[in-house]
């Protein structure tokens, strides 16, 4: 049971936000393809539906002039696709089209695909145009998503142990509750700002474009942010009003809880719950698994400070909160059995993607956190037992025969039942107290570690190899042919693959892609993939559709169609379960 509560808790935290990135279906022209005549439009087909943005398309002719389109907009009123117009006159040669679209779960995708009029032609004049992602734009953005998750923990957490626990000291729990608000505040403050630059892969600067948040409040993550800030007003007045109270009312319990219902529909309807199959109940779903969360690790942080803050704190509270973990614990193994199901779709997508093996680490960071919190709820049983103890004699002492008087020795306790001697050191009420804050702490430290991997799986897709060679950059002067050794390793055994580009220059290529084993000899794989992506120019990436040749993998279709650094990314699987990418980077020249 208890390994079945771990893997479910472990899938269930961003399973179904990790998959729900968009993948490119299909291409109207398709990738590669020779035209007799120029298209009226340009049509992608993703797995999911996608919000588009003012540059979502850019197009360039033979000549790496952009091409002037109509604004993108949805193909025949279907969420999953973009479009755009062309021009009637496009010309003859070679045409690439860069795309970037935002996909369900708020986070945007781009790559790039050739087609050509007439026949294929070569690409020479570089084009000017911004990175592809903005790392410090991303980063900032990324962080502020995680305060946001830490934040809404703290603050319903902590407001559900105090209305729900009782504390005997509920004032300790004050400036909890403040730093849960005032950080839900500035980091939801953060990713408005942020988002149209994360959007766009741009610089800090453009979030500061007159245009840029008026646009934002018109997309559904930013609608979702502002919402949040609206419900973050009301959840302040309510906050005031019950100021002082260590008692709340039926009004006042389900008040504060529609206010954590709405903060967190805040995250589903702006995520991958809010598209794809049984939106209803994947939403449900989201918002019962961020409130469980937060009851959980939020109420541990106010059981900690708590602990700490009134050391003679008796055993109700943690009692009270010891049941209401275990509900939330059940909450997570249901919405997790959903979320897996729904997100990850593969057992064997746990060994054989990147994805999944974050996944597995996260198993074992929730393993040790279970395992924290049978601990607490020992040392919570025996400071139970110890009150108990404790309140025996003083209860006994008006009883009127010796059987009360037996009572008082210990020898009414049920058979095999010893209860602590108060006066025995860590047998003692304060011994127990602090075993409990011990344990308490060590929970809070796993718990957070959890949501950094957490938010780490929410940026990882899923398909991704397992392991990433570091880059490294090939010499500038290529020679005709440019030939790319690839050492690769799965598990315990490795290889190389060659891979060579003819002519290695801008234009139509032939690859031959040859995979030698861990002995030098040739070797078989069941699967080999080769992409191109130019990080300099915004393009890609670029899929080479290699096939198998029998003893080698090849096409004499790759078209490379701009001068400059690429990104080579080969993907090698061995098994139906392992599989490698490592990337290389090579020049191809005019």
């Amino acid at each position: 049971m208890l390994l079945g509560t771990v893997l479910v808790l472990l899938l269930l935290g961003s399973a179904g936000t990790a998959s729900a990135h968009a993948a490119l279906e299909s291409t109207d022209p398709a990738d590669g393809s020779v035209l007799k005549s120029a298209p009226r439009t340009l049509t992608l087909t993703f797995s999911e539906s996608v919000a588009l943005l003012d540059d979502s398309f850019r197009v360039y002719d033979p000549d790496n002039r952009r091409v002037k389109t109509s604004s993108a907009h949805h193909a025949k009123d279907a969420g999953d696709t973009a479009s755009v117009t062309l021009p009637a006159k496009l010309g003859t040669g070679t045409f690439t089209v860069a795309w970037r679209v935002v996909s369900a779960d708020s986070h945007p995708v781009s790559g790039a695909f050739t087609f050509s009029i007439g026949k294929p032609s070569a690409t020479t004049t570089p084009i000017s145009t911004a990175p592809n992602e903005n790392p410090l734009t991303a980063s900032l953005y990324d962080t502020a998503r995680y305060f946001a998750y830490i934040a809404a923990a703290l603050l319903i957490g902590t407001a559900t142990f105090l209305a729900l626990c009782r504390p005997p000291n509920p004032t300790v729990l004050n400036k909890p509750i403040l730093t849960g608000w005032w950080t839900l505040l500035a980091s939801t403050l953060a990713l408005l700002i942020l988002r149209a630059p994360y959007e766009a892969g741009t610089g800090l600067a453009t979030a500061f474009d007159p245009a840029a948040f008026p646009r934002t409040l018109t997309t559904r993550p930013g609608q979702a942010l502002a919402a949040r800030l609206l419900l973050l007003a009301a959840t302040a007045a309510f906050l005031l009003r019950l100021r002082g109270r260590d008692r709340f009312g039926r009004v006042a319990l389900g008040t504060g809880a529609a206010l954590a219902v709405g903060l967190a529909l805040t995250w589903a309807s702006a995520e991958h719950a809010s598209a794809g199959i049984q939106v209803p109940v994947a939403m449900t779903s989201a918002v019962l698994h961020l409130l469980a969360m937060s009851v959980w690790l939020g109420g541990l942080t106010a059981l900690l400070t708590v602990l700490y803050r009134s050391p003679a704190l008796d055993a109700a509270p943690v009692t009270r909160f010891s049941r209401l973990a275990f509900i939330s614990v059940t909450v997570l193994v249901v919405t997790g059995v959903y979320q897996s199901w729904r997100g990850l779709g593969s057992w064997n997508a746990l060994t054989g993607t990147s994805y999944g093996r974050i996944l597995l680490v996260k198993l074992g960071a929730v393993a040790l956190l279970l395992a924290a919190a049978a601990w607490s709820r020992q040392w919570t049983a025996r400071l139970a037992g110890a009150e108990v103890h404790l309140q025996v004699p003083e209860l006994v002492k008006t009883g009127a025969d010796g059987a009360s008087s037996a009572k008082s020795t210990g020898q009414g306790q049920s058979e095999g039942e010893a209860l602590p001697d108060p006066g025995a050191g860590d047998g003692s009420p304060d011994g127990y107290r602090r075993g409990l804050r011990r344990s308490v702490l060590l929970e809070v430290a796993v718990g957070v570690t959890v949501l950094v991997i957490t938010t780490l799986l929410t940026n990882t897709l899923p398909g991704r190899a397992a392991a990433e060679a570091q880059q490294t950059a090939t010499p500038a002067d290529i020679p005709a042919a440019s030939v790319t050794m690839v050492p690769f390793r799965v598990g315990n055994a490795g290889g190389k693959v060659q891979i060579t580009l003819d002519p290695g220059r801008v234009g139509l290529n032939s690859v031959e892609a040859v995979v030698y084993g861990p002995d030098g000899g040739f070797a078989t794989v069941p699967e080999l993939r080769l992409s191109f992506t130019l990080p300099a120019q915004k393009i890609g990436p670029l899929d080479a559709n290699i096939k198998d040749e029998g003893g080698y993998w090849g096409t004499n279709s790759l078209n490379l169609p701009i001068a400059g650094t690429w990104t080579m990314k080969v993907t090698v699987r061995t098994s139906d379960i392992d599989q490698v990418s490592v990337e290389r980077r090579v020049r191809i020249v005019r």
